[in-house]
Order: structure tokens, then C-alpha cells, then sequence
């Protein structure tokens, strides 16, 4: 099956030289939730204009359901929903009205069980007759991605979706989302809240400078680059670490009371029954064990500061 949103050789060069994107290539496919993470001015945005049709590319093509972006744009947007990061808002109209009226631009007729539809899932069916200024800014959030649902959209773009709500507003959204993916919408998200790509997304794109580092399944990612690191309590503080761990290559934390082990998970032979055995042989008592593993946020940093950015 055909991508949903392909995305081949896309380049994007200003005019006083400065280089947006660089040969971009990206195929998503239908149904699947996939982040977008980069540091500020990595061209996330500046991606997402581009496919949406906002801004022109220099090089490169962008389709969508199968329509060029260029050459059949109003087939290709309209099977696209954006939800942007700024707020822009008639203030004194309905909510009722405010995601009609986005409806109606793209040349739907009037559903009345659509828009019904819509406002449950983002739980604004009681605020329907409010006016936009009575609502709280996580509100206000929730009404622009109803807005980008209200011609039903196949792909749904969401710039930094949750910036600025609190906790509960930001895990309803997630279940809405997830609800969404249930219904085959394809969702792109861009967000700096790594928690949010490792709990939503099946797949994360990491963009730096204008180009695409990876893009990989989330779990595989985690597994793949995700260091573990075992850390060994001690009984009682040292100053130093025995000479006969030294080969370890051990590092003495948290004041001198305990033990920290990096090691590759995927290796043939991870050392740990070694490691133990010889912590035991040095005389030195352990009070307890513990594995962590390297959080996604751990690695988009490395990888980040890999590329230089």
C-alpha cells in the first residue's frame, strides 16, 4: 500500500541563503502517529509549511493521498487538517460557529452530526455556545484541532499541540489523539515534551539543521540506542573504588555510596555476573540493585549534540 504522505528530495532555500530543509525524504503511512522532534530552528515548521502547501519549496515534491501538493493543491490540502502552534481566534464568536465556519472554507456542506462528533471527542459539546474568549487557553487549543478536523482530514498536522496546558488537559488530548489514530486519521506531531512522541507516536523523526537524522520506531529506537545502566548500592561509603574493579570501567557516584555500570544491552555478554561477582570477592557490602535504561529524551539529546546543533 501507497503511503499516505510522501515526501521526496524536499529542499528549502531563503533568499539571503539560509537553508530550511535539505533534501528531505519521509514517507508516513496511513493510520500511524509519528513525532517530529528538533531543537527550535531545526525546520520542523518550516516541513510542515511546506507540505501544507504554506511555503514553496525550492527542490523536491510533496503528495499527499497520491496529489502533488503543488499541481493538485486543493485535493491534496483538503485531505489535510493543521493545527498551528500560534492561537488565531475570532474572540467574540461560538465555538459552534468558529469550527463550522472551517467546514465551510473547505467546501463541505453542513453536517450537524459531524461537528457533534468532533466537539465530544475533544470534550468542547458543552462549550458549543460559548463565545472563544470565555475559555481557558487549553480550551481555546482544543477548539484549533477541531477546527483542523472539521472537513475530515486523513493527515492531521499538530504543532506542538499541548504547549501550555496543564497535565490532565494534556493526557485528555493524548486519548483523543489515540481515538483519532483508531479511526485511520494519520497524525504528525511535533512537540517538546519528549514524554508525549515516547507515549503517542509509533515512530520518531529527529530533524536537525534541516535534515532528517532518523526515523525509526519508537520501541526499536529506545532498545537500539537506550543505554541500561546498573547501579550498585553500598552499605557503607568509600573513598575509592577497589583497585580490583578498576577494570569495570565503574564510576563511584552519589557521594561515594554507590556504583554506576554502563553497559550495551544488546551485547553478547553485558559483564554484570562478572561485575557482581567481583564486587562481592572486594568485601564490599551492597545494600541494593538497580537497572535503568536511557530515556528517549536521553538519546534525542546525544543525537542532537552528534550532529552538532
Amino acid at each position: 500500500m501507497a503511503p499516505i504522505l510522501s515526501v521526496a528530495g524536499l529542499g528549502k532555500t531563503y533568499d539571503n541563503g539560509f537553508v530550511a530543509l535539505n533534501d528531505v525524504s519521509l514517507d508516513i503511512e496511513e493510520g500511524e502517529i509519528l513525532a517530529l522532534l528538533g531543537p527550535n530552528g531545526a525546520g520542523k515548521t518550516t516541513l510542515i509549511s511546506a507540505i501544507c502547501g504554506i511555503a514553496v519549496p525550492t527542490k523536491g515534491t510533496v503528495t499527499v493521498g497520491g496529489h502533488d501538493i503543488r499541481d493538485d493543491y486543493r485535493a491534496a490540502r483538503a485531505l489535510i487538517g493543521l493545527v498551528p502552534q500560534e492561537t488565531f481566534l475570532e474572540p467574540f464568536e461560538t465555538v459552534w460557529n468558529t469550527v463550522s465556519f472551517s467546514r465551510g472554507l473547505f467546501g463541505k456542506r453542513r453536517d450537524d452530526a459531524v461537528m457533534e462528533r468532533v466537539l465530544r471527542l475533544l470534550s468542547l459539546w458543552d462549550k458549543k455556545d460559548s463565545k472563544v474568549i470565555e475559555l481557558s487557553g487549553g480550551m481555546k487549543r482544543r477548539v484549533l484541532i477541531a477546527k483542523a478536523l472539521s472537513h475530515e482530514p486523513r493527515v492531521l498536522f499538530l504543532d506542538e499541540p499541548t504547549a501550555g496546558v496543564d497535565v490532565e488537559l494534556r493526557r485528555e488530548m493524548w486519548e483523543a489523539m489515540r481515538k483519532l489514530k483508531a479511526d485511520g486519521v494519520t497524525i504528525i506531531l511535533t512537540t517538546h515534551y519528549i514524554e508525549e512522541a515516547e507515549a503517542m507516536a509509533d515512530r520518531i523523526a529527529v530533524i536537525s539543521r534541516g535534515d532528517i537524522l532518523l526515523v525509526e520506531e519508537t520501541g526499536a529506537l529506545v532498545k537500539r540506542m537506550g543505554r541500561k545502566e546498573l547501579k550498585i548500592e553500598l552499605a557503607e561509603p568509600i573513598d575509592e573504588i577497589p583497585p580490583d574493579l578498576s577494570h569495570h570501567a565503574l564510576d563511584l557516584v552519589d557521594g561515594g555510596t554507590a556504583l554506576l555500570y554502563t553497559y550495551d544491552r544488546q551485547a553478547e555478554r553485558t559483564g554484570i555476573v562478572r561485575l557482581l561477582t567481583g564486587v562481592q570477592a572486594s568485601g564490599l557490602r551492597v545494600s541494593d540493585v538497580e537497572t535503568t535504561q536511557s530515556s528517549l529524551e536521553e538519546i534525542f539529546v546525544d543525537l542532537i549534540a552528534e550532529d552538532g546543533a
